[in-house]
């Protein structure tokens, strides 16, 4: 009966090692995102103007883990720094067009926060949500946005479309 149990005993801590060491993954270090989905739905701003709020959200995997950027300092005047990059296109007599940045209110570039995995492995996963306010009157009956994202090392990832987003009452 002992013999048993040392036997079942060694036998769960050899699992139990081979659990724990799981291969590294091998992915590339250039960052691959893939757009998951795009929801609109209504809001009021603290004036009580009704509104849209939209919500993106994509996934993505990195194998060199360097996703987003530190924060800068409260003294650095740098706006420059982002690393999601969107354009805006509009619908226009059933054809898609692309809106010139000059014509929006504020640049579509976002800064995705500094990402680090912990470990020997540095393989990055995840989802990423963006949210677009779309107050007072919107100008455009129909748009879809392209995308992509930049690592640390300065990779630039695949590009990415949503679907069709209509403003209708």
């Amino acid at each position: 009966m002992k013999k048993v149990v040392a036997i079942l005993i060694v036998t769960g801590v050899i699992m139990a090692f081979s659990l724990s060491c799981q291969k590294v993954e091998s992915i590339s270090e250039i960052p691959y995102i893939e757009f998951k989905s795009f929801e609109l739905r209504d809001t009021i701003d603290i004036l009580g103007n009704p509104g849209k709020i939209g919500e993106l959200i994509f996934k993505f995997e990195d194998g060199d883990g360097d996703i987003g950027l530190e924060q800068p300092d409260s003294i650095s005047s740098d706006t420059t720094n982002y690393n999601l990059f969107f354009t805006l296109y509009e619908k226009i007599e059933g054809q898609f067009q692309k809106v010139d940045e000059e014509d929006l209110e504020t640049p579509l570039n976002y800064r995705i926060p500094y990402i680090e995995n912990i470990g020997q492995n540095k393989t990055l996963k995840g989802e990423v949500k963006v949210e677009f306010y779309y107050y007072l009157l919107m100008l455009y009956d129909t748009i879809k946005y392209e995308f992509y994202m930049v690592d640390r090392a300065m990779h630039e990832s695949n590009v990415e479309t949503t679907t069709e987003i209509a403003f209708t009452d």
